[in-house]
């Protein structure tokens, strides 16, 4: 086991701990990008192993997948080919012009400051065509208003891949003053390597926080609800419609960029 980080150093581990069989994440997406109209020229910005990418190619759409792991990259390029594949930061890129920008899994809340969200928003801006669509499936900051039952305990996990079991043992806390929830994953095998922890973090964006900044890069939200969507219980299946709240732990967004 590495120091790094044990899933996006190794994205065929990833894919294992996240198995997508039936591509759920891609296939709301793409109902999204029908339902409005959206141009087939897109931007998967955190494609990580590329599985959602390539299916929105495999769709018709001619698909950009970018991200900051070239671990992840290569493994896209090898195991999901069809879109083009590149390195970028999603707190600023300029990768050419696209008819909708996705951003799956909580990636924009790897925006943790409104720097960096500007940053997203205004490359965003600057990516897309008038009448262009922002498409994301982001955790709900408004989630943790009151409610703890993803803080009270750790998560503990375990699954074997050629092999090898592992072990996860996740523990999320919220740093109020930055706003981020932070979480601290120990992966252990039975190899006796020694327990490898990990650190990361995302933005606790609440909705209306949300929509002003989107109106503020001159987006309109035409869809902002807790679901269904393709993390929710029960996910999404198809021909559902969006929901009207935003009191669950996912959030999921649809944006028009003005035309004017």
């Amino acid at each position: 086991m590495t120091s790094g980080n044990l899933l996006t150093d190794h994205p065929a581990l990833y894919e294992a701990r996240f198995p997508d069989p039936e591509r759920l994440a891609a296939r709301w997406t793409e109902d999204c990008l029908r339902r409005h109209g959206a141009g087939p020229r897109v931007l998967d910005m955190g494609c990580g192993t590329g599985r959602d990418a390539a299916h929105l190619n495999g769709a018709g759409r001619t698909v950009t997948g970018a991200d900051l792991s070239e671990a992840m990259l290569a493994h896209a390029r090898t195991h999901h080919p069809g879109p083009r594949y590149v390195r970028a930061d999603l707190h600023g890129f300029d990768l050419g012009s696209f008819d909708a920008v996705v951003c799956l899994d909580s990636s924009l809340l790897y925006c943790h400051t409104n720097d960096q969200l500007d940053g997203f928003l205004a490359s965003c801006r600057h990516a897309l065509t008038p009448g262009g669509l922002l498409v994301a499936e982001l955790r709900n900051g408004a989630y943790f208003l009151g409610r703890t039952d993803l803080l009270d305990r750790p998560a503990v996990d375990a699954f074997t891949w050629q092999g090898r079991t592992y072990r996860s043992r996740t523990t999320l806390t919220v740093d109020r003053t930055a706003q981020l929830l932070r979480r601290t994953r120990v992966w252990t095998t039975d190899d006796g390597s020694p327990p490898v922890p990990q650190h990361s973090a995302w933005r606790l964006l609440f909705p209306h926080e949300l929509r002003h900044f989107l109106a503020a890069h001159g987006f309109e939200v035409l869809e902002l609800h807790d679901g269904p969507g393709p993390r929710t219980e029960p996910p999404w299946r198809a021909s559902e419609s969006p929901g009207a709240a935003a009191d669950g732990d996912r959030l999921h967004l649809v944006a028009r960029l003005h035309t004017h």
